[in-house]
């Protein structure tokens, strides 16, 4: 396949001494969907500025569908749909007057009434945008960057704070651009999303990409494809093992990959948790503690992440 996206040892330092992007490379291919995971303050939201022509790197190359933005930056625009985290539209003009005026400024737009459609907003056409429902108004930011007839949509945070229903609404419309032949690069706070929608992902930390592939393949690299995760009381026996000594005891329990330690919950990753559950609960005996916890789950991105980073993707 043709490549979309390639940046190549992007750097981006602020007042020549803040570090926001260090050296950062990736490719998209044409009609895939990528997403950029990573803690706020990652270089996440730089390093698409930069994809997106709005901000200029330190050093490093960038190129979209072939070209860079010092040739022609005007056309490449016309390419690129852009749906930001937060998309500020005045409150006293309609929907079909916001998305008319997007699709204003390009050369070859959409049918807006095909793209209302497609966003099921149909029925708000005539409503002021300031009347609309939270799901509304992120679809209708969704409208104005695919109005446009863009061959890449870069979608910032693109469900956050919508409910369940309305973030499958939007699924499905990212899906539909995709079938079309349609390149996406997705940031998204929701692991189960990258899993759904994304073809490949990298996960960036402190301007770098720390790991890249598809989320089957990260989660393989776990080397446990289940998570054992369970709690335990304090020992009732004279000279059990401290919790430094339990740490080693359920590492040392057959099929176990990697254990790790949050919030009083042990959590295993595991390839056969039928070996794994009988050993544990005899080594819990053993120790003179009690169960108190206990549940098992597939390996999922939010493991690699913890497993990488140190921390988790949402924090509060």
């Amino acid at each position: 396949m043709a490549v979309a996206i390639q940046c190549r040892d992007l750097r981006k330092t602020y007042d020549g001494k803040v570090e926001a992007v260090r050296g950062l490379s990736l490719e998209i291919q044409t009609g895939e969907c990528f997403g950029l995971l990573g803690p706020n303050g990652a270089g996440k939201t730089t390093t698409i500025e930069i994809l997106e022509g709005l901000l200029e790197p330190t050093s490093g190359e960038v190129s979209i569908l072939g070209h860079s933005w010092h040739e022609n930056a005007r056309e490449m625009r016309e390419w690129l749909g852009i749906s930001l985290q937060e998309t500020r539209l005045s409150e006293k003009l309609t929907v079909r007057e916001t998305v008319e005026l997007f699709a204003s400024f390009y050369r070859e737009p959409r049918s807006c009434d095909e793209v209302l459609e497609q966003l099921q907003l149909t029925e708000k056409a005539d409503a002021w945008v300031g009347k609309l429902s939270g799901g509304q108004r992120q679809r209708l930011a969704v409208a104005t960057a695919l109005v446009c007839n863009p061959k890449i949509l870069f979608l910032d945070e693109p469900t956050t704070g919508l409910d369940p229903q309305s973030r499958r609404q939007l699924w499905e419309i990212v899906r539909a651009f995709q079938r079309d032949g349609g390149t996406v690069l997705l940031t998204t706070h929701y692991m189960d999303e990258a899993e759904r929608l994304c073809d490949k992902l990298a996960i960036v930390d402190h301007g770098q990409i720390i790991a890249e592939g598809s989320p089957s393949s990260l989660i393989a690299r776990l080397g446990g494809h289940h998570v054992v995760e369970f709690a335990v009381g304090v020992p009732t026996k004279t000279g059990s093992n401290s919790d430094g000594g339990a740490l080693e005891a359920w590492r040392a329990l057959p099929s176990v990959e990697s254990v790790r330690e949050e919030d009083g919950m042990v959590a295993l990753s595991v390839k056969e948790p039928h070996l794994t559950i009988p050993a544990l609960l005899d080594a819990v005996g053993k120790q003179g503690r009690a169960l108190q916890h206990l549940t098992t789950r597939q390996a999922s991105l939010e493991d690699v992440f913890v497993r990488l980073t140190g921390r988790h993707l949402r924090e509060d």
